[in-house]
């Protein structure tokens, strides 16, 4: 059967792609940042996953205002990188596995979550940028990718505790699906950021280091953490931390910490990366 062997969270600005896609990591600006991601690279050649399911979230990309899915599960051969704007980003295509996200979608259907297949899906730097920080410079990626983009822009956005139910429907799903595949899950956003309004620039180290102590073994208190207090305590964007949620749920009870990292800032965002394992 399909397992899932690792989940890992980061963050997934867009400067970092900039910066990766420009050349720029070894400035003295960028380089901490992309030393903190060397560690995982080594990882991902040793692990050598053969599936990652990918949360992220859409920046008005594909999922205009006028279609907001709560959860939308990217079900195609290949996603093609967005043109946010700037032109799309130089990266390859990402490949997806159609059959095991069809498995995923009719599970999840039955375990009562309400999803949009999304058949066609451009994926912006919410998906790409992850990739990038994780498997450095590539021909081609070394994974197949499953999208879920989750709705964090526009009210209603999903709880803490509802995207922690998605995160365990989702291991289950995996385990019942039949062919021997290594699964990796990601939860990227965040950390603590805001972008408009008198709180731009808004960076909330403490909150952002009690998540990252309590996202291993007190995850109770993180099932708890409503919108208004992600609001309050990270920022507009911080609420981008609840796709973290979906990762850790789905690697089960216990869970063991193989590597984190934590910078402010770059651009106007604080930088947060882990990497957990399942303990069985």
């Amino acid at each position: 059967m399909a397992r899932i062997t690792a989940g890992i969270g980061s963050s997934h600005v867009p400067a970092i792609g900039a910066a990766f896609d420009h050349g720029k990591t070894q400035d003295p600006y960028w380089k901490p940042v992309f030393e903190g991601y060397e560690w995982v690279k080594e990882f991902q050649r040793k692990e050598d996953p053969d599936v990652v399911i990918l949360c992220y979230n859409d920046h008005a990309s594909a999922l205009m205002l006028d279609v907001v899915p709560t959860f939308a599960l990217g079900c195609a051969e290949e996603f093609a990188p967005a043109d946010e704007g700037w032109g799309a980003r130089p990266v390859p295509m990402v490949m997806g596995d159609p059959v095991l996200a069809g498995h995923l979608a009719e599970q999840l259907v039955i375990d009562n979550f309400d999803l949009t297949l999304m058949n066609h899906l451009d994926v912006d730097h919410g998906l790409t940028v992850p990739l990038s920080l994780m498997f450095g410079k590539v021909e081609q990626w070394p994974v197949r990718v499953i999208p879920l983009a989750i709705n964090v822009t526009q009210f209603p956005t999903p709880s803490a505790e509802r995207c922690w139910q998605l995160g365990a429907a989702i291991a289950d799903a995996v385990q019942s699906y039949p062919a021997g595949l290594n699964v990796q899950i990601w939860g990227t956003g965040g950390m603590s950021h805001q972008l408009q309004g008198p709180r731009a620039g808004l960076i909330n180290p403490e909150f952002d280091n009690a998540f990252l102590d309590k996202l291993s073994n007190q995850t109770d208190d993180l099932r708890k953490i409503s919108r208004l207090e992600f609001l309050r305590e990270s920022g507009s964007e911080g609420i981008e931390l609840i796709m973290w949620l979906i990762m850790r749920a789905a690697l089960g009870d216990k869970v063991e910490e193989l590597h984190r990292f934590y910078h402010v800032p770059a651009s106007n965002t604080a930088v947060g990366h882990i990497v957990l394992r399942p303990v069985r």
